[in-house]
């Protein structure tokens, strides 16, 4: 459904005296008519029927083609084929009805619905695996409150679990979100607002870290800081790792949000006097503020799912290390990659229930990223609501207060 507010006309509803002119009297106070909504249906019977149609009619024809007149088999080309079929029947059946601009708008959106609904039957269908693979491990409550130092391969699955893991994701995470972001924002800040003869190599470099394989990342940290200076393998070491990881995304994220901020916003900031940095604290940054929230999920999104710089800078460990700074440490996915190479089957059970817990890691972290960034610019708050509402109302009532004084 799509709402129209559509504005009445201006009319006297007042009587008038012979001869008086409602339009230049001035003592003559016009009336405004109350806006009325109008409903406009965005899906017609029409529509819907011929949608409807064209689905149940492409799936006879393809299934007669399949069963009765060609020897054709396989559920895929079934799909395929029914969906060809569908295109074109939809096509024939609306350019009866409507326009070829019309035809050609009503065929684009049921494509790009195609993709859209089946990108969200491949995610639930990864998760609901994940989930029925995992569920046996899952069950058992010390997969969470338990670590893998006394169990081992042929344990049951009520021994050991995943909370060493669930630690070391958290911790090399949060030390990797602790540099990244502020270095990944302060960069696209630098490409954004001051820009000049260094702007073009910091955009290269950054182009070309985003495309740098993650095993890179890790042999950089290991030949650098732990081969070269000593840095023993750690939490720490894979924190910085996931960091050269996260920096590019980020940056480049954000450089895209800070540049959907409108000019004029920068410039009436300038026009009262503001310094450059002053406008990018309290203009810019707020405006941007939803979308650099998602800029930083997708730069967290994209390295905590990492293993190869994980395991050549921090090592794998079956025991409970909560120091990131001494020793080795293990991640989530690092402790996947590891438990589904063994061939026992409850190790494999293991490894997706940890898989299921990295899901719901970034579920929740997403969750904390969202509720941080608030809400869109231009779109007040609860709180703000009740205030402008409160003013409003005091308002009208000291302005009935003084009509009536001056009455």
């Amino acid at each position: 459904m799509t709402e129209i507010t559509v504005k009445a006309s201006t009319v006297a509803q007042a009587s008038q005296a012979p001869g008086t002119d409602l339009a230049t009297d001035p003592m003559v106070a016009p009336v405004v008519e109350p806006e009325h909504r109008i409903r406009r249906r965005s899906v017609t019977v029409d529509g819907a029927s011929a949608l409807l149609g064209s689905l149940a009619g492409s799936l006879g024809l393809t299934w007669i083609a399949y069963e009765r007149i060609l020897p054709l088999t396989g559920a895929l080309g079934f799909w395929l084929v029914w969906y060809a079929v569908f295109l074109v029947l939809y096509g024939t059946v609306t350019s009866m009805i409507w326009g070829r601009r019309a035809v050609a708008d009503r065929l684009a959106a049921a494509f790009m619905a195609t993709i859209g609904l089946l990108i969200v039957f491949v995610i639930f269908d990864q998760i609901a695996y994940t989930i029925f693979r995992g569920s046996s491990a899952i069950q058992h409550s010390n997969f969470f409150t338990q670590s893998m130092a006394l169990a081992g391969p042929l344990s049951p699955l009520s021994s050991g679990g995943v909370l060493h893991a669930m630690v070391g994701s958290l911790e090399q995470m949060g030390i990797a979100t602790v540099i990244a972001v502020p270095l990944g924002i302060l960069a696209a800040l630098f490409l954004v607002e001051v820009g000049g003869p260094m702007a073009r190599p910091v955009r290269a470099l950054i182009e070309a870290m985003t495309s740098l394989p993650e095993i890179i990342a890790g042999l950089f940290i290991l030949a650098l800081f732990i081969l070269t200076f000593g840095l023993p393998k750690s939490g720490f070491a894979a924190g910085l790792a996931l960091t050269i990881m996260m920096i590019p995304f980020v940056a480049r994220s954000s450089e895209v949000m800070l540049r959907l901020v409108p000019g004029n916003l920068r410039e009436a900031s300038y026009a009262l006097g503001a310094s450059q940095w002053r406008t990018v604290w309290t203009v810019v940054l707020p405006t941007a503020r939803s979308g650099l929230t998602t800029a930083v999920v997708l730069g967290m999104a994209r390295a905590i799912g990492e293993t190869a710089p994980v395991l050549l800078t921090s090592g794998f460990s079956s025991f409970m290390n909560a120091n990131p700074f001494s020793g080795w440490q293990t991640s989530l996915p690092l402790y996947i990659y590891e438990s589904v190479r063994l061939p026992q089957q409850s190790e494999v059970q293991r490894a997706f229930g940890a898989a299921l817990v990295l899901i719901l890691v970034v579920l929740v972290l997403f969750t904390i990223a969202r509720v941080l960034g608030g809400k869109p610019p231009g779109e007040l708050t609860r709180r703000q609501r009740r205030r402008i509402a409160r003013d409003r109302l005091a308002q009208s009532v000291r302005t009935e207060g003084d009509t009536h004084a001056s009455a």
